[in-house]
């Protein structure tokens, strides 16, 4: 078994530490989400925590880790006899990304359930975490719906499996600690809400911290067990601490005062809901039963808020997550009550260098392991477009985003689970059956027992149970939605470059980014303008990644139409061997113009024509505008063999879509 790494030599990282004690104290906390970039010491810092927790007593036996002080009545395993129990540490389970839902929440023998009429139960992850951790690592790339099952068990404390009728439920209560990289893609906000606390973590700057780091790393990877010796006091130290912490927890106090903080604070930065003021109020207590006290001051408020808030106040995926600590300190105050005069206890912070409340304390050695990118102001005032082949004009910012129209892949696909077009997945409505291919997942009942009624008297039933072999099992197929890639063609062109029509086109695109993040696609931008086209952003997870290059995006020169869509086919290509499963949709935003070269528009058709050939569904923004229409951008959709709409189209609630369901309903 390979020795994990102290958590106590960690380098840096006070919130993060700080926050995984404060779960290790009090589970019902509700978990950590630990956000930050790549090598910041995420992962090694929650495989670090298992070491540090105490042992836990449970039943001999028992798959699902009773207390044998209070087994749990409902166990499958049960039911048990309370005594004395054996000892065993505390696990850490990980869930993988590509982990299934059976074997997340464990799996019934359906064959035996219809068979014989038992409920055989093959406990999963959710059962081996339970009274441990359950980690997630890039919790931003696990499956909504996997991720909706986690939560709900780590809500609830407990993990019900339903399979067509047989129902088993069993005790599920963990530390839940989730990592992620937010260049990667954002969670939704319904899910960030989810977790009680959350952590910003980043590289430090400092080379004297970045030595230390490396140093302590280099001397673990010559010798772990040495390495972890030379800690063992320091571990136990800190594991002593838990113990005692967890002891005084009961004893807590949390006065009037301090609910009246936390539920001011709540409301003056908007929170929806009131799970930030329970996961407050519970932070705040595990503060002070952390620093051995028995009750919450004002410092342990503050120290709460900025734990529990700052993912709670995004409202959309462009915003940044972060907290206000001047209005935080003058909500507090505001509601404050005067504190007693005994001075609390200074041993608070993770490594006893301070209680809580504000940021954590510099040091000369501590750090973690292991271009200004904003809109520019907006170009000046003239608001007509400028010649081919004019100089690059300043960005401007894009107008407010709006509901767009669903714009979605024809046919049906098999690429990942997300919200925009049909397809075949593991969860949507019921459409047939089919033979399981590998492991039955969701079974047909009326398919299986139509498959068995006719074997019955070969087979020699002569009772009421129905005779099931593995060959009748029936798998259920169901459609639901899938998510796609999004790709965007813009052309940053001279003929865009007007002050406002630029603007309306970038709220347009934010606007179908926007719309991209809530269906779960992935998004890529190609643009084009000058002599060449460019991959402003890979194909990625990230819209708020897109979106920041969207609104840095300088415009003028001349059109290459052609260079664009070609550069965006090669993206394609390249992508649809890295996931051939998910499908591609391009939206294309131009004006349909294209200039530059010998033959341009020749060159943009023939390009556009083997669009078409590669059978990719495609979408013309039209941002034509003035008195007189050329009708470009129409025929290069015809070209495309795709659709196009204009900006005002694109509307949700555009009149022209009203007009359109209108007619739609007369028919």
């Amino acid at each position: 078994m390979t020795t994990p790494f102290p958590f106590t030599a960690v380098v840096g990282q006070d919130d993060l530490r700080l926050a995984l004690l404060l779960n290790a104290v009090s589970p019902a906390v509700g978990g950590v989400l630990v956000r930050g970039e790549k090598g910041t010491a995420k992962s090694t810092a929650v495989r670090a925590l298992s070491a540090l927790l105490p042992e836990v007593a449970v039943v001999p036996g028992c798959r699902f880790s009773c207390d044998p002080a209070a087994p749990d009545p409902a166990c499958p395993d049960g039911p048990h006899e309370t005594g004395p129990g054996a000892q065993r540490p505390a696990r850490m389970v990980e869930l993988p990304v590509g982990a299934s839902e059976d074997r997340l929440v464990g799996a019934l023998d359906i064959e035996r359930a219809l068979a014989e009429g038992v409920k055989a139960f093959e406990p999963g992850l959710l059962a081996d975490a339970h009274r441990g951790i359950l980690y997630v690592d890039e919790v931003n790339l696990l499956h909504d719906h996997l991720v909706d099952l986690l939560l709900d068990a780590a809500a609830m404390g407990a993990s019900y499996v339903e399979r067509e009728g047989v129902s088993v439920r069993h005790a599920a209560r963990f530390l839940l600690v989730g990592t992620m990289n937010p260049e990667e893609g954002e969670l939704r906000p319904q899910l960030l809400d989810r977790f009680g606390l959350t952590v910003e973590v980043a590289a430090s700057r400092e080379p004297d911290q970045r030595v230390e780091v490396v140093r302590r790393r280099l001397a673990y990877d010559d010798d772990p067990e040495g390495f972890t010796t030379r800690w063992a006091d320091e571990e136990s130290s800190v594991r002593a601490r838990i113990i005692a912490a967890r002891a005084l927890l009961p004893s807590v106090r949390l006065g009037d005062g301090a609910l009246r903080q936390i539920a001011a604070t709540c409301a003056a930065f908007e929170v929806d809901g009131m799970r930030a003021d329970i996961v407050m109020a519970r932070t705040a207590t595990a503060l002070a039963a952390w620093a051995g006290r028995t009750d919450v001051l004002a410092e342990d408020v503050r120290q709460a808020a900025l734990l529990a808030l700052p993912h709670r106040r995004r409202r959309n995926p462009f915003d940044a997550p972060g907290l206000d600590e001047n209005k935080l300190d003058e909500t507090l105050e505001e509601f404050a009550e005067p504190e007693p005069d005994d001075d609390p206890d200074p041993d608070g912070g993770p490594d006893g260098s301070g209680g809580g409340g504000g940021k954590p304390p510099a040091s000369d050695s501590d750090g973690p392991q292991g271009g200004d990118t904003g809109a520019q102001p907006e170009a000046g005032e003239g608001g007509e477009p400028q010649p081919s082949g004019a100089g690059e004009q300043q960005p401007v910012r894009a107008s407010e985003p709006f509901r767009t129209k669903v714009l979605s892949v024809p046919g049906i696909g098999e690429g990942a689970a997300g919200r925009r077009s049909r397809a075949r997945t593991e969860h949507g409505r019921t459409t047939g059956a089919r033979r399981p291919q590998g492991a039955l997942t969701k079974l047909h009942l009326a398919a299986t027992i139509q498959a068995a009624a006719p074997h019955q008297l070969a087979r020699g039933r002569a009772g009421r149970g129905l005779v099931v072999r593995r060959d009748d099992l029936r798998q259920a197929t169901r459609e639901g939605r899938e998510g796609n890639l999004v790709l965007f063609v813009v052309d940053a062109s001279g003929s865009m470059a007007a002050r406002q029509r630029m603007s309306a086109v970038k709220g347009a695109v934010l606007s179908l980014l926007l719309d991209a993040y809530q269906r779960r696609d992935k998004v890529g931008l190609v643009t084009f303008r000058g002599a060449a086209a460019d991959v402003a952003l890979p194909p990625t997870s990230s819209v708020d990644a897109a979106a920041v290059r969207l609104e840095s995006l300088p415009t003028g020169g001349r059109t290459p139409l052609a260079a664009g869509l070609l550069k965006a086919r090669d993206v394609l290509r390249i992508e649809r061997l890295r996931d051939p499963a998910r499908r591609a949709l391009v939206v294309v935003v131009t004006d349909g113009r294209a200039t530059g070269g010998p033959e341009p528009v020749a060159l943009a058709g023939r390009a556009a024509r083997l669009f078409a050939a590669d059978g990719v569904a495609s979408v013309v923004v039209d941002c034509e505008s003035g008195p007189v229409r050329l009708g470009l951008a129409g025929q290069l959709a015809g070209e495309l063999e795709g659709t196009a709409v204009t900006l005002g189209e694109l509307r949700a609630d555009s009149i022209a879509g009203l007009v359109k369901d209108v007619q739609r309903r007369a028919a």
